[in-house]
């Protein structure tokens, strides 16, 4: 029974909540056969069953498995199966279904996690020096705040030149940034959704002409648990998914992009396709907060780093679109920066202010930049040491609330 103990890489994770599945993900350390079983915590004598399926090299020993015997509204406990044996673990692994509110009640309250910037270090791998990630109980701070789901706001893992130019090394990398063991508890009870910026997509500052974005997008999708990807259909990882009566929108700021450096054509972010549907997207919503999660800052009226600001005439495209079409409630979420910092644009009374919280880091190196030449940045909500947002959305249907709090690792 300790061999198949030891067969674990990394999860079990609980991926996306829907009100009729969930899906569970974990990653052997060879090849296993894989299965869950799961029952209601008010109703443990019923056991339900996933399917089994044997992990293989090429898929990075990763298993993903759906929970389809669920019922909306109900929290199930779980067990993961190795080769018939059940694992043992001494923290919660649970999971919850969405609840059935419409027409019958008020929305239920939603409260979930943010976080970017995440650095795991392999000294092997890494730069000669003072590592570069540090803080790691942070994981276990936001598992013990109980979230909902928490929301991956990009550069949740690093690639290092080791890693870029192979599948392998992609794999490789994800396999051991996943495995870290203070991220083992908030994996296998909260539920996980992920957008990527430039590190978990290629090299730093990367754009839609690395080579290896296929594989990016492939190795992407093998580790996270969202209900979809590419909704465009034109590469990337572009997504959606509601929670409550929330909507969140999940850009690819990277697959589509013109390179930072590249002046000789329209310079573009998310490209023409994905602000079209965006904007469509957006407009059939009727949440009283629409979440667009992005890899990098959108209001920051800074040109700088690589933010939105960089390519202003995509940026006022978009910005103007959602003017446009009315549409009140946005909040961009986004990370990148090393730092976290609430900005505000609103042109006149009239309008409904426009929001772009930027959190992070999780782990990484943290900076000082206070963020002078943002006149869109709310200067008291600066925060330059590891953190990560909590955000709890409360009150009747035509009234909801949301309170954004920032938490240290302690």
């Amino acid at each position: 029974s300790t061999y198949a103990q030891k067969k674990v890489n990394s999860g079990p994770m609980v991926g996306y909540s829907t009100m009729q599945e969930v899906l569970l993900w974990v990653q052997t350390v060879d090849k296993a056969k894989v299965h869950f079983e799961y029952y209601e915590v008010k109703n443990p004598k019923i056991r339900y069953k996933t399917n089994q399926i044997e992990t293989i090299k090429r898929k990075g020993f990763v298993a993903k498995l759906i929970a389809d015997d669920v019922k909306p509204g109900k929290k199930y406990n779980y067990d993961l199966f190795i080769d018939d044996i059940k694992i043992q673990r001494n923290y919660k692994m649970q999971f919850q279904t969405q609840e059935l509110w419409k027409w019958r009640t008020d929305p239920p309250n939603v409260s979930f996690a943010i976080g970017s910037c995440s650095y795991v270090n392999e000294p092997e791998f890494d730069r000669p020096g003072k590592p570069y990630g540090s803080n790691f109980e942070i994981f276990n701070s936001i598992n013990n705040k109980n979230p909902d789901f928490m929301l991956w706001l990009g550069d949740n893992m690093y690639l290092r030149e080791s890693d870029w130019n192979s599948r392998t090394g992609f794999i490789n990398r994800y396999s051991h940034t996943r495995a870290l063991p203070e991220l083992q508890p908030l994996l296998a009870s909260t539920h996980h959704y992920a957008t990527w910026d430039d590190h978990d997509y290629g090299p730093n500052n990367s754009d839609g002409s690395f080579w290896l974005k296929e594989t990016a997008s492939e190795v992407f999708k093998l580790f996270w648990g969202n209900p979809n990807y590419n909704v465009t259909g034109n590469g990337g990882i572009t997504g959606f998914f509601q929670w409550g009566d929330l909507d969140f929108f999940l850009l690819d700021n990277r697959y589509h992009r013109t390179s930072n450096n590249n002046f000789t054509e329209p310079r573009q972010m998310l490209g023409r396709d994905q602000i079209d549907w965006l904007i469509n997207a957006l407009s059939f919503s009727q949440a009283p907060f629409k979440f667009i999660v992005v890899g990098g800052q959108v209001l920051s009226t800074g040109a700088v780093y690589e933010n939105y600001s960089t390519y202003p005439e995509e940026r006022k495209y978009l910005l103007n679109k959602i003017r446009e079409a009315k549409i009140e409630g946005v909040i961009f979420l986004d990370g990148d920066r090393h730092h976290t910092i609430l900005s505000k644009m609103q042109e006149n009374e009239n309008v409904y202010p426009m929001y772009d919280l930027t959190c992070s880091p999780l782990t990484s190196g943290t900076n000082n930049d206070d963020e002078s030449y943002n006149s869109y940045g709310i200067k008291e909500t600066l925060v330059s040491v590891h953190n990560f947002g909590m955000l709890n959305i409360t009150g009747p249907a035509k009234d909801r609330e949301l309170t954004i709090e920032i938490f240290d690792k302690d």
